[in-house]
């Protein structure tokens, strides 16, 4: 195994990962969400559920996926479904405890944007869309995001509203209730420089930060004056073991981790 200092990418995904200890069921998003739910499994939570959007519920994969549609996500799966099976089913059906998510852009409120950068008729950048996103982040009972953190990325104002989050903060529960969505949003936020979670009034709080990251750091790189827990904590650093997972095993190439 390489040496024991890690990245602050590392730290992100291990922080992730042990976000999972107790859950039960996981609706797995494309990109980082992938990699920390894996190491999940191999670590904090190995009985987790991993589902994933082609239409497969209980994954088991053997390697880290390169896609929610890469075959080995089918190997050893409890079931293989359609999709319209698995939205309406399973995710509809309220039996998803937790749904992962990246993001390009999120507010203090936990909105997510992935659709597109500046104005949708005529964006600088066009981005992939929701896919199930926005139906993960209605129905799973909690949302986890998982983004690497800069001014860019946590913003006053997303530019499109692909998945909802606590909306407009306070009201947010009951404006759920009345649309009929099962989920509560966004309970975590776990970035390459600390974990946040969120006020009574849906706001972002941070509460854990990172070996080696500064609070002038986090200000820095947020659109907004952020909130601090007080007494904020430092993340506990990497095992030796989750290290060598995530290094050995689950990303040798270093594509997630790069």
């Amino acid at each position: 195994m390489t040496g024991a200092a890690f990245t602050p990418n590392e730290m992100m995904v291990v922080a992730a990962a042990r976000e999972l200890a107790g859950r039960r069921v996981c609706f797995v998003g494309v990109g980082l969400p992938n990699i920390a739910v894996n190491l999940a499994k191999r670590t904090v939570a190995p009985d987790l559920e991993l589902v994933y959007e082609a239409g497969v519920f209980g994954a088991r994969p053997a390697r880290l996926p390169l896609s929610i549609g890469d075959p080995t996500i089918v190997t050893g799966a409890t079931a293989a479904v359609s999709m319209f099976e698995l939205f309406a089913f399973y995710l509809q059906g309220g039996l998803i405890d937790v749904g992962f998510l990246g993001a390009a852009q999120i507010d203090r409120f936990g909105n997510i944007n992935t659709t597109v950068i500046g104005p949708y008729d005529n964006p600088t950048v066009r981005l992939p869309g929701s896919g199930g996103a926005c139906e993960i982040a209605i129905n799973a009972r909690e949302v986890f995001v998982i983004m690497r953190q800069s001014a860019r990325s946590f913003v006053e104002e997303i530019d499109f509203r692909t998945s909802p989050g606590n909306l407009g903060g306070a009201g947010a529960a009951a404006t759920r209730r009345r649309q009929g969505w099962l989920g509560r949003g966004p309970t975590v936020v776990i970035t390459d420089l600390g974990v946040y979670r969120f006020d009574t009034d849906g706001e972002m709080r941070l509460e854990l930060l990172h070996p080696g990251a500064t609070l002038e750091q986090v200000r820095a790189s947020i659109g907004w004056e952020v909130r601090v827990a007080d007494g904020v904590m430092a993340t506990p650093a990497p095992t030796p073991e989750e290290l060598r997972l995530l290094r050995e095993e689950l990303d040798p190439g270093g594509v997630y981790l790069r």
